[in-house]
Order: C-alpha cells, then structure tokens, then sequence
C-alpha cells in the first residue's frame, strides 16, 4: 500500500511532465481502437444489407464468379434462361419467385455527357425493378420504369449530380446506347454502399443489359410458411438440374458476401494496425525518456528513500506502477478518441458517397481491453528499464550527486551491440541484391531493415557525439556562445539525445524508403515507356471496363491514324508439355500490337506468335515448365472449344510491361470461341500518321466526345497518370506516418521541457551573469533544432538504404532504374529543422519567464 500510495503521490505531483507521454500512449491507442471500431461498424452495416437484400433462395449462373452482375470478359453478365424461373415457380414450397438483371458494366452520363459514376471506385450497377428491390429501397419521388424509354435513379446520385424527375440519362452498355427519362428516384432503407444505382424498364433491362429478352442475371425465390430454406434450396437444385446453377440460401449468399467483404476491409484493417504499432514504437521512447529524465530528476529523493529502508524491489515497483497509472489514463482516453476517430471516418466515407449510419456504430467488448491491454503494456515494458536503473542507486551515491551516474560498461557493452546490429543489418540488405528471384530477397530485406532499425536505435548515442557536433560546426556556430551552449546542452546526455532523436528517426525513415521506391517506380516505368511503347496513344477506362463495340468503332473512324491495335484478355485452361494445368489470361491482340509494344524476345519474333494457331510464353513460364519454341500447349477456352497451339516465340519477362503476358492472335481466338463469347477490348493503341500526332489526338478526342469514361492518353499523359497514382498512395501512407512523426514530435517537446525543469539552477545562474532571456530562448530552440536535425540525418540516411535495397530487389521484377527524390530528402530535411523549432517553442518560452533567484535557489 506504501508502494501505490507513493507512486500516485508522484505521478500527481509530475502529472504535467507526464502530460505529453500519456498524449503519445491516448494517440496510439485511439488509431488501434478506431480502426477495430470502424471495421467493425462497416462489418455490421454490410452484414445488415447482405441480410436485408438476401432472398430466402437464389439462383445464379454457374460460371457467374460472385454472381452480382460483375460482367464476364465479353462485357454482358452471365445470364439463366426464362425457362429456369418458370421451372423454380413450380417446386412445392416457393411462394414467389421472380428474375432479376443486373449489370456493372455500365456507364451512365447526364444530359450534358458527365459520367454520373461514383467517384470512391464503387461500381455503377444497372438493373430492372424487383420486389426484392423493396426491402433495400423505397421510391421517394415518381415512379418505377414503366416503358423502355424511362429510368430511376438512386436518391443519392441524384442529390450528387443534382438530377430530377424529367432529366435525361444515358446508360451506356457493350449492346449499344440507351436514352431514357428519369421516371423516378428511389432512396436506400439501408446502408447505401456508395455506388451509383439506375432502374429501367424489365424487358429494356434485358436487351440493353444482357443483349436479349427472355434472360435473368439472378433468381430470388421466397419460401412458402413452413418451408425451411436448406429444403427449399434442395427443391429448387433438384428442379433445374444437379450442378446446372448455382443455388444458394440467404445464410449463404450472406456468409459469401460478407466474406467477400471481409478480405477488403482485413487489408485494411492490418494496415492501419500496422502504422498504429509504428506510432506504439516511437511513444515507447517518449515514454522511455520521460522516466529516465524523472528518475535522473528525483535521485535525492530516491536515495533518501533507500536510507531509510526501501528495498531496490520497492523503488523499482514505485516507478512500475507510476507507468501503469499513465498507461491506464492514456488508454481510457484512447479509447473513448478511437470510437471518435472511428465516427470521424464513418463522415470521411460519408463524404465519399458510402453513407455509414452512427446507429450501427459497433464498440464490442474486445475494443477496450485491447486498447487498454496494449496501451498498459507498452507503457509499462517502456518504463521498466528506467525502473530497474531507478533500483540500482544506492543511497550514499543518490546522496552525494544530484543525478545518476553514466555505467562506462553498459556505454562500451551498448555501442558493440549496435555495431553488430547494425554490420548484420548492413550485410542483409546486401544480400539482397545478390538474389535471383524477389521472393527469396524479400526474407533478406526484412531483416535487413529490422536489424539496422535496432542497431541505428541502440548505437544512437555514440553517433550523437559524432553527428550533432558535425550539424554544430555547421548550424550552431554561427550563434556565437549561444549556439555553443545548444550544442554542448544536445550533448550533455548522449542516451536521452539518441532517444529522443531515434522516435523522429523511425518516422521519417519510412517516409525516406518510400519516397526512394516510389520516385523509382515512376522512372524505371518512364524508361520502359521510352523504350518499349511504340503507339501513340493509349485508350482505356480508369476502372478495367471493356471498350465497347460502339466506342471501338469510332475510334477507327477518326482520322490521322495509320492504325489501331486491340488488346482482349481471355480466360483459358493452359496444359504445358510437364502436364501442368492452370488457369490464365491470354492476351489476344491484333499482329500490329507487336509493334505498338515492343518486347525483348528470349527466342523467335513476336510476330511470329500471331500466326494460325500459334502462341508467345514468357521465358518465366518456359523456364518453370520446360517450354520450347516448337512445342505445343493444350489450350481450354473458357466457354469454347479446346485448341492445341504451338509455342512460336518466347518473350523476356524482365520487364514491368506485360510482364508474363503470353501473346495470341485475335483470329486464333474467334477460330475456338463463339460471337458471343468474344471477349471485348480491355484497351486500344492508336498511332498518328507521321507528323500528325497532335492533329491525331484531336481527332480522337473528338471523336469518343459521347463516351467520357475512356481516357485519351499519349505517352506524356500516361506517365503523368501514372506518376499522379502512385502520388497519392504515397501521400496516403505519408498521412498514416504523420500519427508516429507527431508522437516523435511530442517526445522532442518533453524532452526539452523535462531538461528545462532538471536545468532549473543552472538557467537560474546563467541568468545572473547576464544571459538575456532571448538569449535563454534561442538556446533552447537550437538545441531543439539540432536534435531534429540529428534524428532527421539518421533517419533519412537509414530509409534511404531501405529504398535502395528494395529497389534493388524490386528490379528483378522489372524495376530497373533507382531514382534517389534528392527534392523530397531535402524538404523534408529542412522541414525538420522546423519541426525543431516548433518543438521548442512552449519549453523555451516557460524558460524564459523563470524567476532568475527562485531559479538559482532550486536544489
């Protein structure tokens, strides 16, 4: 009881030094709880809709996939005959049964030709009104289609793209285009998934959709009273035919759903965690520091405690439990901010279009003792080695000296550690550019990165003494005595220094190997367009739709081209020569493409692959299988006939473009499949007749006017998208290692106001011989400045290194240039002076303000 009631007697007497500390634990705890809580709300929203819009039986095509109108490769949606639905009606046991169309390859635009699509990568789907429809919607303005000239459109598209009843829209499908009416707008009785939802008329639904009347994407079946759903589903499959379609009950179709969604938001979910737990490791040495800066701080008063009769096992449990205090307050608040965090991101996806209801908010009782449980943890682990250094003072020596003195030992014992570490580490990343294959170099890069992050984290305090007095020569003295000082103060204790740095250190470390990788992303794929691309334009959707007929045909009408080269992917069932079957997608194109995208070749001509029933492997594949040209593939078309093709020319897959893509002619595929299963064009490539390539992108431009959704990119525009895209995830990433860099920030804070309070009588004295409180102030600030700067070298050089290994192991994969971004190092190297300077700003100004004699008079 002594022991608990002297813990919190300190921790309330210290409750502001720990302030920032307990700020580091709550912002961690609170991204762990508000990712758990805003997947978990997302988990019971979809669960809710999977629930509300499942029928009791379904019926989907068999070779469907997921079955929800995501179209085949020919662009229409796999369908069930009328016949199906006419069968299902007569099982004993269905109450009602009706077909359903649904399709997401689709495209609708207003009157004034704007895509009406969701924005946030959620599907527009296209269908016909059901009964089924009612228990997910509910018509809040006109009616439901009636005639093949109208349409309804979901309440929040229409708010979005600020449409009404009267308005024109045109749906845009591989069948041709549709003008229709907006007869209606229906709301959502539930969660509206963010995408763009457009009704039409039945019989319309079914020719402009699956390019016939007379055919359904889906049965939704009610059981009669009584009638169970497994029993029906059992009825229902006997009906249409063991194996004939897929039969599934509402539990099912739920469970499938659900599990569907589960993979997204697991990615999700694990990568979040995973910049909480960076966040977790850059507090650990806040934490760290603000007790070892406490205990150094109240030595008397320790030794005082052990001469008169605490045991090492008491003074090491008091400083315990003052963490365990910390840890429970910083994780009852995270807590409480991780379920605001979470409601926050629930507006976030609002904004986006994905409207989450706060009545879902789901808090289960996991939530808090992980929040808690880890936060506790953590607090505690990070305060145990200024504990036990805390127990190891013995009372004279407390006694005598104001603060604990350095361990030579541990000094020399520490800085071999992180040597090893660090030379291990260094040999690692090595290694990983010796591999031949990604997959065996990645193990290397992993180690590598985690044993040079120990090793730069534990000899820190030996480069302190070498970095921060290189960054004073350079930075401080040119402040004169003042900057000397700042210097000297940086240095006084190497270990806090090191620490306090290591937490900046880890953040911008990270940000460095990404910024390496991504910069050389962009220019090894820049270099290949150079290379490689022979076409001048590319034609294509932003969201992997097909091409359709109608947009294809124009393309070939507009002028100034020499040619265009169509690019189709078909799905087949390859069997090699060693007896191997697997499944692929074979690129389809036309011979011209050979020229448009120019391959190195292992062996043979590409041209040669377009050839009568011949076929390119890359040199991957041959390797894998032992594949020669000349020999022969059997080759099963999905939803055609059986074809034995022979192995032409085999292509070099050190490459990032059509890396593995094995090469056939668009004639070979119509020979083994029927009209109706030719897969649509996943993209064009046009090229301009010479010197007519900015009259040629006009024209084009022109001339696909009526189809917003296909983008008209030369190769400039094309590696601007592409350098745009990769922008934004690094930016994305950048954002989530802002929470570790404002922890690390928050350290440099306590560090120095904790410096501040343990330098009381020593400001206090320079004070009286004339230092000037600008004087004080500016001090401060610069000692902030270089360990910013210090903990920015460190960390910059080291992810600098990571991206450069990676890169290297990455090259095998096609990568091949490394492009060091020297403007971002650079910024971001200057911003950490700022970051110093920011840092300092409130211990700097509460030194300024002490009282010159009450500050001379500190003990």
């Amino acid at each position: 009881m002594t022991v608990l009631k002297t813990s919190l007697r300190n921790f309330l007497a210290h409750k502001g030094r720990m302030a920032l500390s307990a700020i580091a634990v709550l912002l961690s705890v609170a991204f762990v709880s508000g990712t758990l809580v805003f997947t978990d709300t997302m988990n019971t929203t979809f669960d809710k809709l999977f629930a509300v819009t499942a029928s009791d039986v379904s019926v989907k095509p068999k070779e469907s996939g997921d079955g929800d109108g995501t179209a085949s490769q020919t662009g229409k949606p796999d369908s069930l005959p009328a016949s199906a639905l006419a069968k299902a009606k007569a099982v004993d046991g269905v109450e009602f049964a009706e077909g359903a169309v649904n399709s997401m390859s689709v495209t609708v635009v207003d009157a004034d030709n704007k895509d009406v699509g969701a924005t946030s990568g959620a599907p527009t789907i296209a269908g016909d009104w059901t009964r089924n429809d009612l228990k997910s919607m509910e018509i809040t303005s006109g009616h439901a289609p009636r005639a093949p000239a109208e349409s309804m459109i979901d309440a929040d598209t229409a708010k979005k793209h600020k449409l009404a009843v009267g308005d024109e829209l045109r749906v845009i499908a591989v069948t041709g285009d549709l003008r229709t009416t907006i007869s209606g707008i229906a709301s959502f009785k539930v969660t509206n998934p963010g995408a763009t939802i457009v009704y039409l008329e039945s019989a319309t639904a079914q020719r402009a959709l699956l390019g016939e009347e007379g055919r359904y994407s889906y049965l939704s079946i009610t059981a009669a009273d009584g009638v169970s759903d497994d029993r029906l589903k059992k009825d229902v499959a006997a009906a249409l035919g063991a194996g004939s379609y897929k039969v599934s009950t509402a539990a099912e179709a739920t469970d499938e759903g659900r599990e569907e969604l589960g993979e997204f938001l697991n990615v999700m979910k694990y990568a979040m965690l995973g910049f909480a737990g960076i966040a977790f490791l850059v507090g650990i040495f806040l934490i760290v520091n603000t007790f070892s800066m406490l205990v150094a701080q109240r030595t008397r008063e320790i030794g005082l405690m052990r001469a008169i009769g605490s045991s090492r096992k008491q003074v090491n449990r008091s400083v315990l439990v003052e963490a365990l205090f910390l840890g429970v307050v910083g994780s009852v608040t995270g807590v409480a901010a991780g379920v605001g965090l979470a409601i926050g991101l629930m507006e976030l996806m609002g904004a986006m279009g994905m409207n989450l209801s706060t009545d879902d908010l789901t808090v289960r009782w996991s939530v808090p003792v992980i929040g808690l449980v880890l936060g506790v943890v953590v607090t505690v682990l990070a305060a145990y080695v200024p504990a036990r250094r805390a127990g190891k003072v013995s009372p004279m020596a407390a006694l005598r000296d104001a603060g604990t003195p350095a361990d030579g030992k541990s000094g020399r014992i520490r800085a071999a550690l992180g040597l090893v570490l660090t030379g291990a580490g260094a040999a690692a990343l090595i290694a990983t550019s010796q591999v031949d294959k990604a997959a065996d170099g990645s193990l290397f890069l992993g180690l590598g990165v985690l044993l040079t992050l120990l090793g730069f984290i534990v000899i820190g305090p030996l480069l302190a003494q070498v970095v921060v007095r290189a960054i004073g020569a350079l930075v401080l003295r040119m402040f004169g005595p003042v900057g000397r000082l700042a210097e000297r103060n940086a240095l006084r204790n190497p270990r806090r220094t090191g620490a306090t740095a290591a937490a900046l250190m880890i953040g911008l470390a990270l940000v460095a190997a990404l910024s390496v990788v991504g910069s050389s992303m962009v220019a090894s794929a820049t270099d290949e367009l150079d290379r490689s691309v022979g076409a001048d334009f590319i034609i294509q959707t932003g969201n992997g739709q097909p091409i359709v007929p109608q947009a294809h045909r124009a393309v070939e009408k507009a002028g100034g081209l020499t040619h265009v080269s169509e690019y189709r992917m078909v799905k087949a069932k390859i069997t090699a020569p060693d007896g191997t079957t697997a499944d692929e997608a074979l690129s389809a194109t036309d011979p011209s493409y050979a020229t448009d995208l120019r391959r190195e070749m292992v062996e043979g001509e590409q041209s040669a692959a377009y050839g009568k029933d011949a076929i390119s492997v890359g040199d991957d594949y041959a390797r894998k299988h032992g594949v020669k040209i000349g020999d022969t593939l059997a080759v099963a078309f999905d939803g055609g006939r059986a074809a034995r093709l022979k192995v032409a020319a085999i292509t070099s897959d050190d490459a990032a473009l059509d890396q593995g893509a094995k090469y056939l002619a668009i004639d070979t595929v119509a020979r083994y499949l029927p009209a109706d299963r030719m897969p649509q064009n996943q993209m064009l490539l046009a090229t301009a007749e010479k010197g007519q390539v900015k009259e040629a992108k006009a024209g084009l431009s022109a001339a696909l006017a009526d189809y917003p959704q296909y983008k008209v990119r030369d190769q400039s525009d094309y590696k601007a998208e592409l350098k745009k895209q990769i922008d934004q995830i690094l930016n994305i990433v950048y954002g989530l290692l802002g929470l570790a860099i404002i922890v690390a920030v928050l350290g440099v804070v306590n560090t120095l106001a904790l410096s501040v309070v343990e330098r009381t009588r020593e400001i206090g004295l320079m004070r009286a011989i004339g230092l000037s409180r600008r004087q004080l102030r500016r001090m401060i600030r610069l000692e902030s400045v270089v360990i910013a700067l210090f903990g920015a070298l460190l960390g910059l050089g080291l992810g600098m290194g990571w991206g450069v290994a990676a890169q290297q192991l990455l090259a095998l994969e096609g990568m091949k240039l490394l492009e060091i971004p020297w403007s971002t190092i650079t910024v971001v190297f200057v911003a950490s002076a700022f970051v110093g300077l920011f840092a300092a700003l409130v211990p700097a100004f509460r030194a300024g303000r002490m009282n010159v004699l009450n500050a001379i008079a500190t003990e």
